[in-house]
């Protein structure tokens, strides 16, 4: 189906892959498609307004004293996947995450060349809203809407892997399976990110986002405990998506997969 590819590979229904990724010209210049910056926009976008809501619920709620309230933090980031999964995932896949974006390419369902520039844009985007809450709300140390364990760091870590795993899980399951219903996609994720922070939150923070947790630390300049937040979201969703091809659709035989590969063109 063409809108659940667009979805796990960024490319737009009807649209020509080719148009969409870098290129060289005769004199070897690297040449950016419009397509492609058109999805590198959406990026950027997607992971401003994902961190912006959610980072403000979570400063807003210590700046209240517990006006917002955990419920409604952990709804309000749901929320803020889902909206932007329907506003954008047509034009880049909508990621917004580094991990998703890795665990789609080690799989063979989203280019490498285009990673280190998806990477980059989301980081940025996450960078940015850490900014403008930083302007709003002032930096004091009390207000960090970053993520750092509130137990031992095996614990954060083992919990970050988990989350992402399921979160990765589902996301392919929604997103990359032709037997899903592919409209749902955006509520499913967003409802597994509300559940993710429902239970992980107060322990690791639930990130599931190595640019959800950068973002925050760059603007702060606080990095305490950083790497379990790269380590765990990546690891975690690189499984989580080999595991869902283990039990994807196909109606080659056995013989037919391991001849071609494996499972992951199936």
């Amino acid at each position: 189906m063409a809108t659940e590819r667009s979805m796990e590979e960024g490319i737009p229904p009807n649209s020509r892959e080719d148009d969409n990724v870098l290129s060289s010209d005769n004199n070897s210049a690297l040449r950016i498609s419009v397509p492609f910056l058109q999805k590198i926009i959406a990026e950027i976008f997607g992971t401003y307004f994902i961190v912006f809501a959610g980072c403000s619920s979570v400063t807003v709620n210590k700046s209240t004293n517990g006006t917002v309230t955990f419920p409604v933090i952990c709804v309000v980031w749901g929320l803020a996947v889902t909206v932007m999964i329907y506003s954008v995932g047509h034009i880049s896949g909508a990621h917004f995450n580094p991990a998703v974006t890795i665990s789609f390419a080690s799989c063979r369902r989203f280019p490498w060349k285009q990673v280190p520039v998806y990477i980059t844009a989301q980081v940025l985007g996450s960078t940015l809203a850490s900014s403008t809450l930083r302007i709003l709300f002032g930096g004091g140390r009390e207000l960090f809407a970053g993520t750092i364990p509130k137990g031992s760091n095996l614990q954060s870590l083992v919990l970050e892997f988990i989350i992402s795993f399921y979160l990765m899980f589902v996301i392919c399951g929604v997103s990359t399976d032709n037997r899903a219903i592919g409209e749902l996609a955006g509520i499913a994720v967003g409802a597994t990110v509300l559940l993710n922070v429902g239970f992980a939150g107060p322990i690791s923070g639930a990130s599931m986002n190595p640019a959800r947790s950068i973002g925050p630390a760059i603007i702060a300049n606080r990095y305490e405990s950083i790497w379990i937040y790269m380590i765990g979201p990546i690891c975690g969703m690189i499984v989580g998506a080999w595991a869902y091809n283990i039990i994807r659709y196909t109606n080659k035989s056995p013989h037919q997969l391991t001849k071609n590969d494996s499972f992951l063109k199936a």
